[in-house]
């Protein structure tokens, strides 16, 4: 999928990388509960980003539109789940994006019926818990607050890394773009597993792989050529192929991991750096303080992402990879696979005939 700044969806694209990227990732070594986690993002300077990014209402909501989008393909995994969740927690709601996009009119209407429900309708109560007051209460006065059918809760974390509601708490969790910035992604994934009822979901999101990597490689070739070395300026994310190992370890039966990319045009790299600011979504990796970059690096790098991955109508793609997870709390009455070796298909047999 691609995105402009006038907002418009264009088809999806999944083969634009032009350069491979030497991408800093996140791997996640399985280890023992109670050992050291590794810190890579420094947690108050996300939380001073957010506060930042709430106060300046008109900015960032002009700069929601990525979080809305991707708000709302998470709810749209909803319409597989023929179930009513009566209290479902949104996990480092930002600015309850998927509270506007639970509101919304229903994404695949049933032709059956006349009028086709809000998902709202699918919830009764809905917790929106981040760690930014002034980002989580910013649009506590627009109209999708006052829905008839969903209750919305504020409730402020003082970090989501800490959950603070006792287990089995909840009919289901939510989480859309928050956990790319979580520190111990693993015991995050098992204090969701905690909360959650038998048999219940988690649904959520989050940027990982090869996001913003024209960002990554112009800056990178930028500093190598100003100043004869490399800083890193995109935070880290996690590979892809980390994300259902998580998910098992943490406990979470059923698992679905799916990825897709989300391209947005822009005028220059200022618009996008800017509108990640807007966004809250600038780096905040520890040590960043130590590597600034120089004016002149900033026009470098701006210069090589036009001539390296530029479209043609001047504008400059920039990719975010999105990885979808989903993932049910164990029950003894829940639909489990089958022992390996227990088929009497033979998958060989069955395409052949298929062919």
């Amino acid at each position: 999928m691609r995105l402009n700044l006038a907002r418009v969806c264009r088809p999806q694209n999944l083969s634009r990388p032009l350069l491979a990227p030497t991408t800093p990732r996140r791997s996640y070594a399985f280890q023992a509960a109670g050992g050291p986690v590794f810190e890579v993002f420094n947690r108050r300077t996300k939380w001073l980003q957010k506060e930042r990014a709430g106060a300046d209402v008109e900015r960032s909501r002009e700069a929601d539109y990525l979080k809305d989008e991707i708000a709302s393909r998470v709810c749209e995994r909803l319409l597989d789940i023929k179930r009513h969740f009566p209290r479902v927690l949104d996990l480092g709601a930002n600015s309850c994006n998927i509270a506007r996009a639970l509101t919304q009119e229903n994404p695949d209407p049933d032709p059956a019926m006349p009028i086709s429900p809000p998902l709202s309708t699918k919830i009764t109560e809905l917790v929106a818990a981040d760690s930014s007051e002034t980002l989580l209460y910013r649009d506590a006065e627009l109209p999708f607050n006052t829905s008839t059918d969903m209750t919305i809760t504020r409730h402020v974390l003082a970090d989501e890394e800490s959950i603070p509601f006792g287990p089995a708490s909840f009919d289901m969790v939510l989480s859309s773009m928050s956990m790319h910035w979580v520190n111990d992604l693993p015991g995050v994934l098992a204090q969701i597993n905690n909360v959650l009822k038998p048999d219940c979901p988690f649904i959520g999101a989050m940027l990982g792989g090869d996001t913003l990597f024209e960002l990554r490689t112009s800056l990178q070739l930028a500093e190598q050529e100003r100043k004869g070395g490399m800083s890193p300026h995109v935070s880290p994310l996690a590979d892809t192929r980390d994300v259902g190992g998580l998910l098992q370890k943490a406990g979470f039966k059923m698992l679905t991991v799916d990825v897709e990319d989300i391209i947005v045009d822009y005028p220059d790299s200022f618009a996008l750096m800017q509108d990640l600011q807007a966004m809250g979504e600038n780096n905040a990796i520890l040590g960043r303080e130590m590597g600034g970059l120089s004016r002149d690096v900033l026009i470098a790098a701006d210069a090589i992402y036009h001539e390296l991955h530029g479209n043609e109508d001047g504008t400059i793609p920039a990719t975010f990879r999105i990885i979808h997870m989903i993932g049910w709390h164990e029950s003894a009455d829940q639909a489990k696979p089958l022992p390996r070796g227990s088929g009497d298909i033979n998958l060989k047999d069955f395409f052949e005939k298929t062919k």
